[in-house]
């Protein structure tokens, strides 16, 4: 007899039950909570390019008739503009300094070095408030072209008065006083997504503006015709009347610079991060919520 072979256990520990406790299993079910609320417009995913071209896209070639186009024109419009307004002030302060001159020189003469540092302020002034009324003139008016174009394409009707219609109405003679105040109005009403049946009304600071561009082309006439006087209290009047005709201007340019902001603005889409977040905490002497005087036909009571 051949002898036993021992058997091979293999022990395994494990704890008893109840040493640990047991992990419930969460339901795959989950209730609904309701869409997600955020405080702002979330940054990531697709870009909410709705109100935009489709060439204003990184990476892609810039249409010259965007909402982001007449953003960078009309900021480089107003910063010629608020340099005019300040040019022209310093223009009129100049033709004030050479008037409180020729009222001095009634009783003495005046030193030699004094006269011709007013004449070089005047002269300088006058020249360059030249080039920057050309300057701002040049690019405001293609702010208001491209703005126009722009308004129109998002509102989905075009101003009245064509780009060349416009264009005759600021070269010609006494209808450069009425055509862009009016072109500006149409414009105003389009950036307010107004209908296009109503009728323009201007705002106030649009109304500011257009009187000072009243004032300042009758200013310019009258001292054109000022100009054919010659005795010396016409002369004496017409350093006066130059630095009315200047301060004129300044009230055209700092207007101009606010009326291309506010266009601007408004053409422009709300940026959610900055907008005041309100909540409505009560409502006193509210009238009460008008009952419906029927119901639709299976809903419950």
């Amino acid at each position: 007899m051949q002898p036993l072979q021992p058997m091979r256990v293999d022990w395994v520990a494990t704890p008893p039950p109840g040493a640990y406790p047991q992990v419930q299993r969460r339901s795959q079910r989950l209730s609904y909570g309701g869409p997600p609320n955020y405080p702002v417009p979330p940054r990531w995913g697709f870009p909410l390019l709705a109100w935009r071209w489709p060439t204003a896209v990184p990476g892609t070639v810039e249409q010259a008739d965007s909402v982001d186009g007449v953003r960078r024109l009309g900021k480089t419009a107003q910063n010629a503009l608020w340099l005019l307004g300040g040019v022209a002030l310093w223009a009129a302060f100049s033709e004030i300094w050479r008037y409180v001159l020729v009222a001095m020189s009634r009783y003495g003469a005046l030193s030699a070095n004094v006269v011709s540092a007013s004449d070089a302020m005047v002269v300088s002034s006058s020249a360059i408030t030249i080039t920057g009324c050309l300057l701002a003139l040049v690019l405001t008016l293609l702010w208001v072209r491209r703005t126009r174009n722009v308004a129109s394409t998002l509102v989905g009707y075009g101003p009245s008065r064509s780009d060349r219609a416009a264009a005759v109405g600021l070269i010609v003679p006494g209808m450069n006083l009425v055509v862009p105040g009016s072109v500006l109005a149409e414009l105003e009403h389009a950036v307010a997504r107004r209908p296009a049946e109503v009728r323009p009304t201007p705002s106030k600071l649009l109304r500011w503006w257009w009187g000072f561009w009243v004032g300042c082309g009758l200013m310019f006439v009258i001292q054109i015709l000022w100009s054919f006087r010659d005795s010396t209290q016409a002369l004496a009047d017409g350093v006066l009347l130059h630095a009315f005709g200047d301060l004129v201007l300044v009230g055209v340019a700092v207007t101009s610079a606010l009326l291309v902001r506010r266009i601007t603005t408004l053409l422009l889409p709300v940026d959610a991060a900055s907008v005041r977040l309100m909540r409505v905490l009560e409502v006193k002497d509210a009238p009460e919520p008008p009952l419906r005087s029927f119901r639709a036909s299976g809903s419950p009571r």
